[in-house]
């Protein structure tokens, strides 16, 4: 849990500012790329969209494959869906439609030698050709969720060019539902089940291109043995300027602990742990069967305990699949031992998202469903799905608990608006949670990691309630800042902070004024 420089980010700001649009060809749609800077190992790519047709372009949607060793990384003006080899950039609702005459720009880094091959917008070649069939009618505006049951998703849209007959929703190519309005609903799906829509207007000639698509989850996730909304805390197993505490003297606030850290050992994967001597003195003799204890009197007032691995010195490797399975059976060996209900990934130094996926399936199939796995990644490991925490959290997302992002030591990032926020406001805190939520993981695995107060962060501590006004704003449209995200989030899980050891040396101010604000939530 330590500072990051966002450099990274504000330069590739630099890069966009240098950006210059490209041609096209008069009368036609087309999509221009350029690399506007090269530098061997990777490259910045931008596409310019020209609409050269008198009809606006309402939705767009850019997609091309790039060859074996060329990748996607940090991107901006457009949202990115992966399949492969094969990219997917839809709009964003700010930039959805391109007028007649006008053009939208988006933008992305490639890491690789490669470049966009196969390229085609709404789906006609990039280099240009008309925006409608011969019938006429335009694309449908990009569909949104307007409802959603355990069984069933509902869909509105906005009317394209023309005068259709009516309009064709469809998930891939198998057609699911023909109505004559702009909204339908789409039934017999199944529960917490995630569905990809578009749609395309219809009329005796033939269909419209089809509109961006929509991505949408039916209600009835299953959230864990955990309540809908909770609040996590970090427990320290080390001696700092924090006040120094047995398990059995956490707040009753928090619905699950988080056991700071595991550590390494000689051999690569392994999680080993025990109740750190100089903190056992500093409690009087605190032992690890007394913390045994403290963890069973949790369990009885109904609160979860896991093992949090990394930190900002964890050293623990995975890397091939042998430490993927030692991994696995050490942490299980732990489970049992001293009866931890799940892991926590905090490893700052990076981390393998192919093997620890391997790693936290095998543990899985040795724990069973209620094992609770959570991630703390830095903002800066978020940014794009592109990302290796990103990655493993959409590989494992069937399995996965939380992410409980560190919204501090992070200085500026930037947010699904790709706007520059600065850390310690509202709008850092829900721009950067929205790009997780529009990016693939469900609102109820998106939670608020925040700093207990002064001394617990170098950077990014914000007053407890600042963290309710953002919560509110994701759930239910208030308390927001300038950022106001396009659609809310009523299941977004809840707020972790560093540390439970913090807030309690703070007075406990967060637990106190967070914890019962979760009971608000929808």
């Amino acid at each position: 849990m330590r500072p990051r420089s966002a450099l990274g980010v504000l330069a590739a700001l630099l890069l966009v500012l240098a950006l210059a649009p490209g041609a096209h060809a008069a009368g036609t749609a087309a999509a221009t790329f350029t690399k506007p800077s090269d530098w061997g190992s990777g490259w910045e790519g931008r596409f310019t969209l020209t609409n050269g047709t008198d009809t606006a372009i309402n939705g767009w949607r850019v997609e091309f494959d790039l060859p074996s060793g060329t990748s996607v990384g940090s991107y901006w003006d457009a949202l990115l869906t992966k399949n492969g080899q094969r990219s997917t950039f839809q709009n964003r609702e700010y930039n959805a439609v391109v007028p007649p005459g006008g053009t939208v720009t988006f933008g992305f880094l490639g890491n690789g030698p490669g470049s966009p091959q196969n390229c085609t917008f709404n789906g006609r070649p990039c280099e240009g050709g008309p925006t409608d069939p011969p019938g006429g009618l335009g694309a449908p505006g990009t569909p949104t969720v307007t409802g959603r049951t355990d069984t069933s998703l509902t869909l509105a849209w906005q009317a394209g060019s023309g005068t259709p007959a009516g309009y064709r929703v469809y998930e891939g190519s198998d057609l699911k539902a023909t109505v004559t309005g702009t909204s339908a609903t789409v039934a017999g799906l199944a529960k917490c089940s995630t569905h990809s829509y578009t749609v395309k207007a219809y009329d005796d000639k033939g269909e419209s291109p089809a509109s961006t698509a929509v991505t949408g989850t039916t209600s009835g996730c299953a959230t864990g043995p955990l309540p809908k909304h909770f609040l996590t805390g970090y427990w320290h197993d080390f001696v700092n300027p924090a006040q120094e505490l047995k398990l059995s003297q956490v707040p009753d606030q928090y619905d699950l602990v988080a056991v700071a850290f595991g550590e390494a050992t000689g051999r690569s994967g392994e999680v080993s742990f025990r109740v750190d001597p100089e903190l056992s003195t500093a409690l009087g003799g605190y032992t690890d069967a007394q913390f045994k204890a403290d963890i069973a009197g949790l369990h009885a007032k109904g609160k979860k305990v896991i093992l949090s691995v990394g930190g900002e010195k964890g050293a623990i490797r995975v890397a091939d699949g042998a430490s993927a399975q030692l991994f696995a059976d050490s942490v299980s060996g732990l489970m049992a031992r001293y009866g931890f209900d799940g892991v926590d990934i905090d490893l700052e130094n990076g981390l393998n998202p192919t093997y620890m996926e391997q790693a936290l399936r095998a543990l899985r199939a040795k724990a069973g469903a209620d094992l609770i796995i959570t991630m703390a990644p830095q903002t800066l490991d978020m940014q794009s799905t592109g990302g290796s925490y990103f990655q493993l959290a959409l590989k494992i997302k069937d399995i996965l608990t939380v992410v409980h992002m560190q919204y501090y030591n992070s200085g500026a990032m930037l947010g699904c608006d790709q706007k520059v926020y600065g850390q310690g406001t509202v709008d850092f805190m829900t721009a950067l949670a929205c790009i997780q939520l529009e990016n693939g993981l469900r609102p109820d695995q998106v939670s608020l990691g925040l700093p207990a107060g002064p001394g617990a962060a170098g950077g990014g501590v914000v007053a407890p309630s600042v963290v309710n006004n953002a919560l509110d704003c994701l759930a239910k449209g208030t308390g927001c800042g300038t950022f106001k995200p396009s659609r809310t989030y009523p299941d977004i899980r809840g707020a972790m902070t560093w540390s439970v050891n913090w807030d309690v040396t703070n007075g406990g101010g967060f637990a106190g004024t967070v914890g019962p604000h979760l009971d608000t939530l929808p």
